[in-house]
């Protein structure tokens, strides 16, 4: 469980009586948000109508502290009413989404309280009533390099006060897009990260994978991994110039691509594109002797090689093919080796190798303009087959020939194995040293009792 941190919104009464509340809502829940009231275990409906109102009188009593929020509570209010008058059916809350306007004001430590029907991303994937309280991370640093370098005007960087069991996962990201709602707006205004936890995760399963691994630190990098602060601010500006680069350069992929259909490996493609771009403005930063740089291009190697590749199932897990990519291009380039079963780094090569990655996929996207999609597809396999191997079994490997190229382009991504490009010898072996403490990330936070020592 997670150690509460001090907060105006979590150390008062309400808080206690919010979370309960919609705890006791949750389990009552369909996939989609609903309350079958016919079903095994449901309550009555009258039930239901108290427990909601517990919701709303404690959102009432605690809205006062966050006068930044107001319209927004008004419209919960008002959006929770609403779902018991319709008989608590599948919710929509779209005015109070579109209420919800964190972006407007990145004040760093400004808090919120956000309550939604909504699933979360690499957590719970039902529709449910979470609460959230969270405060803003945004340094006058980080500030003015997005004023002057980095333009995102919708991106907010958070971090947990506390939560309800949704986010009791691996779940570290609140996007607009989970909630429940009538129709989708036309565009969505802000998108958060909790940088707390990715950095307390970040830092567990990397000193897991030094220590499985022999790997010889830096001092710069061994400090990264012993300052949880220091690593929230490292991935505040990781996650700014990630996020944007989504829309910037040749062939821009729509952020939420996931929803096209496209072979998993694109996905890869363009989430690494997005991570080594990222790593390429750190080493610019570095140049200019901005303290963060290093600091960023430690973390996006070390996520990417040690967690990624490990993490989650094996069924189109393109984070993970991005990380087995990186590695795989290293090791051939010679950044890096594995032998007498520890890790070796190339400090200085590592930086060049990681360059020319990025490079490539920048030539692969570029070429990609002129190319039906199709063909684009194939030329992004054979990249990533190049330093990986596919399965013996793929079909997709044995060429346009191999495929029935007259069925659509989206038809033909059933022919893609679950896992297309099997993990390697050595990330067989890191799973096994790593599959316990990734598991025991699990809702994971700044303040967690798990975290690594400081």
């Amino acid at each position: 469980m997670t150690e509460i941190l001090s907060s105006p919104i979590v150390s008062h009464p309400s808080w206690a009586v919010l979370k309960q509340a919609v705890e006791a809502i949750r389990p009552w829940q369909s996939k989609d948000g609903s309350i079958d009231f016919d079903a095994d275990g449901a309550p009555a409906c009258d039930d239901a109508e108290r427990t909601l109102g517990r919701v709303i009188g404690a959102v009432e009593e605690l809205a006062p502290r966050l006068p930044h929020d107001a319209g927004y509570h008004q419209a919960l209010v008002k959006d929770l009413r609403k779902w018991a008058d319709a008989g608590f059916g599948v919710p929509d809350f779209l005015d109070s989404l579109l209420a919800f306007q964190p972006a407007a004001d990145r004040r760093d430590g400004l808090e919120h309280l956000v309550v939604f029907p909504m699933y979360t991303q690499n957590g719970n994937p039902d529709r449910n009533l979470e609460a959230v309280a969270l405060s803003v991370v945004w340094p006058d640093w980080l500030s003015e390099l997005e004023r002057t370098r980095y333009d995102n005007p919708l991106f907010v960087p958070i971090a947990f006060q506390d939560f309800t069991p949704g986010y009791d996962t691996n779940s570290a990201v609140l996007f607009p897009e989970t909630v429940a709602v009538r129709e989708a707006p036309e565009r969505f205004t802000w998108g958060g990260i909790f940088c707390d936890r990715e950095a307390a995760r970040f830092r567990k399963v990397t000193q897991a994978a030094v220590d499985a691994l022999g790997l010889q630190l830096p001092q710069d990098a061994a400090a990264l991994l012993d300052d949880q602060e220091l690593t929230q601010q490292t991935f505040v500006l990781w996650d700014m110039i990630h996020d944007r680069t989504h829309s910037h350069g040749d062939l821009p992929f729509d952020p939420f691509m996931i929803k096209q259909r496209q072979p998993f490996w694109m996905y890869g493609l363009e989430e690494l594109r997005c991570d080594l771009t990222t790593f390429k403005e750190a080493v610019k930063l570095e140049a200019e002797d901005h303290s963060m740089g290093r600091y960023v291009q430690y973390a996006i190697l070390f996520d990417r090689l040690f967690r990624f590749p490990v993490t989650g199932d094996r069924v189109r897990n393109y984070d993970g093919l991005g990380g087995q990519l990186l590695f795989a291009y290293l090791h051939k380039h010679e950044a890096v080796r594995w032998t007498d079963n520890k890790l070796h780094i190339d400090w200085q090569r590592a930086p060049q190798v990681t360059n020319q990655l990025c490079a490539d996929i920048e030539s692969l996207y570029r070429d990609g303009i002129d190319r039906p999609k199709l063909v684009h597809w194939f030329a992004a396999y054979d990249l990533v087959a190049t330093y990986l191997s596919p399965h013996p079994g793929s079909v997709w490997a044995k060429g346009p020939d191999a495929l029935d190229l007259n069925q659509l382009p989206r038809k033909l991504v059933d022919d893609v194995l679950p896992d297309e490009f099997p993990l390697s010898m050595f990330y067989e072996a890191l799973a096994k040293k790593l599959r316990d403490v990734i598991a025991s990330t699990k809702g994971i936070t700044a303040g967690d009792r798990r975290q690594v020592a400081a």
